[in-house]
């Protein structure tokens, strides 16, 4: 692609990011476009006529996962790029967006230089929008692509339902996005995405080349106690479910300061009932989230949280119910893929080092059933799941140039043997 060629395109990616950041526009700059809401809906509409404008054929699974196809191989699988569209309820406009509409460009790009016949392909494209990565509206995360990659049951997702009491059936049933099958075969994956931490912005790399994911135990735990009067009631008598959550959630910070830089904690949702001013709360759910580099570190966290529910029980006079709703040990990415991004990066001029990934994302589901790719791109202080989220232009630009290579490499059987990777 030629420098004019290449900024024109260029100007187009930023000009689509603009008009993809406007669904659940945030007065303040943000994005609020949870699973399967309105503003989540939109964009999806908008996104298919994005697609199909630019020659692709969009189908949906029976998850409501969202692919656009390009196919000049018939009956080959897929090279599957993408990320996630819905955000947290407030949320910034790079997290999962930016790798969808990455994954598009860098298809639309390769597209016209088969087109052109600058290239022989081995492997169609889909572009894939993952239904409820965030899991913020419906529980868990990264929900789609459990479904797609046979993680969780459909029937078992198709479920879930959100505080309001609609599953995501009912949910999607309306929209049109509930498809038939089970979406593209796929035969390698690739992701990019914004860091959300800030190593890459600290060693003045442009290119994360994720080697693997943190390991990670998440508990969804109810604490159980007695309604009583938050006023008659003397102390002594109360059985207080809040007072016990808050134990718990105090020191799942203090446990954190036990390993410091080896593990991070965090309890992100805290339900409580009944939840009256004069009412002392009867019972409190929560998740917790442990997650460390260093599975021995994460293993007795994992132990002193659990000595830490019978001492909170005796303590609080409540009782503790807990489950380890996901647990995932240190799974690495495919080494020849992490290879085949660096050679890319080198290629093309642009720093980049290996890095882990402490946040969950599609790609470790698809690195368990195909080779899988994964990017990133620098997050501006760190900031993510945030109104505060940026990357810079020239950032989005470059990773997409590294994305747009690695899969333009893939589909031409750069990984599947007996094909060279490109010189593009």
């Amino acid at each position: 692609m030629d420098t004019p060629q290449r900024a024109e395109a260029d100007a187009a990616f930023l000009a689509d990011f603009a008009a993809m950041s406007s669904f659940g526009a945030t007065p303040d700059g943000g994005v609020d476009r949870q699973a399967a809401t309105g503003p989540d809906i939109a964009q999806r509409r908008w996104f298919a006529g994005l697609l199909e404008s630019r020659g692709l054929r969009v189908v949906y699974d029976r998850i409501g996962n969202q692919f656009g196809l390009v196919e000049p191989v018939p009956g080959a699988p897929c090279v599957v790029v993408g990320s996630h569209m819905d955000s947290q309820p407030t949320a910034g406009r790079y997290d999962g967006a930016y790798g969808v509409l990455a994954g598009a460009h860098a298809v639309f790009r390769i597209a016209e230089e088969w087109r052109r016949g600058e290239a022989e392909p081995r492997f169609n494209l889909a572009v894939v929008n993952w239904f409820n990565e965030e899991g913020s509206r419906f529980a868990p995360s990264m929900m789609g692509s459990s479904v797609y990659t046979g993680k969780m049951p459909l029937e078992a997702a198709l479920a879930v339902r959100d505080r309001d009491g609609v599953s995501v059936a009912e949910a999607l049933a309306p929209t049109g996005f509930l498809g038939e099958g089970d979406g593209p075969e796929a035969a390698f994956c690739a992701e990019i995405h914004i860091e959300q931490g800030r190593l890459l912005e600290k060693a003045g790399t442009r290119i994360g080349l994720v080697t693997a994911g943190w390991a990670a135990r998440k508990y969804e735990i109810t604490v159980h106690g007695d309604q009583a009067h938050s006023g008659a009631t003397v102390m002594e008598d109360r059985r207080d479910a809040l007072y016990g959550a808050a134990l718990l959630v105090a020191y799942a910070r203090e446990l954190a300061d036990r390993f410091p830089g080896a593990l991070h904690t965090a309890v992100g949702q805290l339900d409580v009932y009944p939840n009256s001013p004069v009412v002392v709360a009867s019972r409190a759910r929560l998740l917790l989230d442990l997650r460390s580099a260093d599975e021995e570190v994460l293993a007795a966290a994992d132990e002193l949280i659990n000595e830490r529910f019978a001492e909170i029980e005796r303590t609080a006079g409540v009782s503790i119910e807990r489950t380890l709703s996901h647990a995932w040990d240190i799974d690495p990415y495919q080494p020849e893929g992490v290879e085949l991004a660096r050679r890319t990066a080198a290629r093309l001029g642009l720093p980049a080092d290996e890095i882990m990934t402490v946040a969950g994302h599609d790609s470790t589901n698809m690195k368990g059933i195909v080779p899988t790719v994964m990017l990133f791109v620098p997050s501006v202080e760190g900031v993510s799941h945030n109104v505060g989220e940026y990357t810079a232009d020239e950032d989005l630009l470059a990773g997409l140039e590294v994305l747009t290579g690695v899969v333009r490499d893939l589909a031409g059987g750069a990984l599947a043997g007996g094909a060279p990777a490109s010189d593009g």
